[in-house]
């Protein structure tokens, strides 16, 4: 029985050949969303993501197939794709990184390089999950910004001042302006602290100043998402 040929430009290819690639192309992008999902930190979790990863992949394998070593072809597709404008925001480039990856293998599978999307494939997961249980590039940092108002005395100024000098590692006024007809000041101050627990005894120490209202810290961790 005469095989079935897949004539792509000068190559042909046997429908064995066409599934394998895509049967590829369906496990390793399926095992690096996994790792992504498994690996994943933040609030913005999104299946949409995710399953475009898988997707997307598959996409590119067949785009490649298609194209196979013919010029004409591929012009034609670019240009097409050209048509298509695409405009999801991805909050964290680890999201785009993963992204890449995915459409990687899918384009070593296409073009029948199947170690290579094996290999780059396994290799891109087992970093990921290396670099998530290692605390590479983390930083113990806690940044945050308090505001209050206290009334306009130079006493009151100068406790505050001292509360600044002596709990956080660092502090920048930020904003400072008159409110209340002039009877009051605004203050905002950006602070860093050595240790999280700080701001709690920072909050404190400026609530016991006289005349301090509408004392607020919010927290501006660098893995917080809002």
């Amino acid at each position: 029985m005469e095989s079935y040929l897949f004539s792509f430009g000068y190559v042909q290819l046997e429908w064995q050949t066409v599934f394998l690639s895509f049967l590829l192309t369906f496990l390793i992008s399926s095992l690096i969303a996994y790792v992504y999902e498994r690996t994943f930190q933040g609030l913005s979790y999104s299946r949409g993501l995710v399953q475009s990863m898988i997707l997307g992949s598959l996409v590119t394998c067949l785009l490649m197939i298609a194209i196979g070593d013919n010029i004409a072809r591929g012009i034609g597709i670019v240009g097409s794709l050209a048509i298509i404008r695409f405009r999801t925001n991805l909050r964290d480039p680890r999201d785009l990184i993963f992204i890449f990856a995915a459409l990687g293998v899918g384009v070593a599978a296409g073009v029948q390089s199947y170690m290579t999307a094996i290999i780059g494939g396994l290799s891109f997961c087992v970093a990921s999950i290396l670099l998530f249980q290692l605390p590479f590039g983390a930083r113990r940092q806690h940044d945050g910004l308090v505001r209050f108002q206290a009334s306009a005395d130079d006493k009151v100024a100068t406790q505050i001042a001292e509360i600044m000098k002596r709990i956080p590692q660092r502090f920048a006024l930020v904003t400072m302006r008159d409110v209340a007809q002039g009877t009051y000041v605004d203050y905002s101050y950006q602070i860093k602290l050595a240790n999280p627990d700080d701001g709690p005894r920072l909050i404190r120490a400026v609530s016991n100043v006289e005349s301090v209202r509408g004392l607020s810290y919010m927290s501006q961790e660098s893995t917080v998402e809002v």
